[in-house]
């Protein structure tokens, strides 16, 4: 039973009443093959942060930080709290302190996650500092939103809602932010909540059902709570692998399977990178299957498959392209004539199952304008919001 307790005063939680998980068994973030138990903060149900925000309980996890939904006694509302990992760089907030410089009214600004606050916490025992962002709840991811809906892939309608908030956000950050966000995949763009009672709710069943937790000697590691499914719109989050500058960029960024070409090959890259990106996520969202494996027969990951499956369904790069990079002669010959694996692929046209006639013919050609070998080939953010097969259905008056 919940305690009494006056509105936004601490609350004690409850001290039993959980399962118990073994010891021996890896949960959560101990699951991340980096995981060392002593850069993670050992956050608790019921701690204060701050000395404003109490933790009502887990929201998720990653390989840098844990985040959490809380209460702000001081401001008496909810908020989301990311703590990050010990040494980990404080990137993403030098990335929201440069955007809070910007004075904009550009309307994707709405599409992005705010930034509230930032403090550092010192651990329990004293030996680490722990950078600890605070942003406005939202609710779940659109991963754990496609596992519940049929046949795990949204309706077009959906996929046309969720990309025209990623593309207006995309515009805002390559436009007027000179930002790229390298990261774009369904686990970093989440729903808004209309209501705050999905939050009280989470907050109720912490102590109607208080979650399954690890005990060990020097911490506690929880078990996630899932949010109940919420109706707002989505938006565009997690900058901890953004970079400021939208030109001439180097290394190694993007989540696996959506590796722009440029990136595998070693090449500068721009900001188009984060178009392509797109592209692989609209596939990712829509249908049944990724649209490349990007895995060898042993199953490991591997450059010269990706780029095998790359050629086979979008054709060959152009030799202006492949002389960017030197890497580029271990997979084509100096005319551009693929020598590496060879792979049987099948086109757009056949890989594409869900659609027939002229919407499939919309929404491939819209799909093409982002996955385009040359990075310049491929449309602006600005420009796709204004492609035919992303406007359909709207009024002129609800034109991005």
């Amino acid at each position: 039973m919940a305690d009494q307790h006056a509105p936004w005063e601490p609350r004690v939680f409850p001290r039993s009443g959980w399962d118990l998980i073994d010891p021996s068994v890896r949960i959560e973030e101990e699951t991340i093959p980096s995981y060392r138990a002593g850069k993670f903060y050992p956050v608790h149900i019921g701690e204060v942060f701050n000395c404003r925000y109490q933790v009502v309980g887990k929201l998720g996890y990653g390989s840098s930080a844990t985040v959490w939904l809380c209460r702000d006694l001081i401001n008496h509302c909810y908020i989301s709290l990311k703590v990050y990992t010990a040494s980990t760089a404080t990137h993403e907030v030098e990335i929201y302190h440069h955007l809070q410089t910007i004075q904009s009214d550009h309307a994707g600004q709405t599409c992005l996650r705010p930034l509230i606050d930032v403090f550092q916490a010192r651990s329990p025992n004293g030996d680490s500092l722990h950078t600890c962002l605070v942003h406005p709840p939202l609710g779940i991811s659109l991963s754990q939103l496609t596992r519940l809906l049929p046949g795990k892939v949204m309706s077009s309608a959906m996929v046309r809602t969720t990309i025209r908030n990623v593309l207006a956000a995309l515009d805002f950050l390559h436009t007027e932010a000179q930002v790229i966000h390298t990261d774009l995949q369904p686990n970093n763009i989440l729903l808004g909540i209309k209501d705050d009672s999905t939050l009280s709710q989470f907050e109720q069943r912490e102590f109607e059902a208080p979650v399954s937790r690890k005990i060990m000697q020097d911490r506690t590691v929880f078990l996630s709570r899932p949010l109940a499914l919420s109706y707002g719109t989505p938006v565009l989050c997690d900058l901890g692998e953004a970079r400021l500058g939208i030109e001439q960029q180097e290394g190694d960024i993007m989540p696996d399977l959506y590796r722009a070409p440029e990136v595998i090959l070693d090449m500068t890259w721009n900001y188009k990178v984060d178009i392509w990106n797109v592209g692989m996520l609209i596939w990712d969202l829509f249908e049944y299957h990724h649209l490349f494996r990007a895995r060898n027969p042993a199953r490991q990951l591997d450059d010269e498959y990706h780029l095998a499956e790359m050629q086979a369904v979008l054709g060959r790069p152009p030799l202006q392209f492949l002389q960017r990079s030197e890497r580029s002669l271990q997979f084509w010959d100096e005319h551009g004539q693929w020598k590496a694996a060879s792979i049987q692929a099948d086109s757009l046209e056949i890989l594409e199952e869900r659609l027939e006639g002229e919407e499939k013919k919309d929404f491939l050609r819209f799909l093409r304008r982002m996955l385009c070998w040359l990075p310049e080939e491929r449309a602006s953010a600005k420009e796709l919001l204004f492609d035919p097969w992303l406007m359909t259905g709207l009024s002129i008056k609800e034109k991005p």
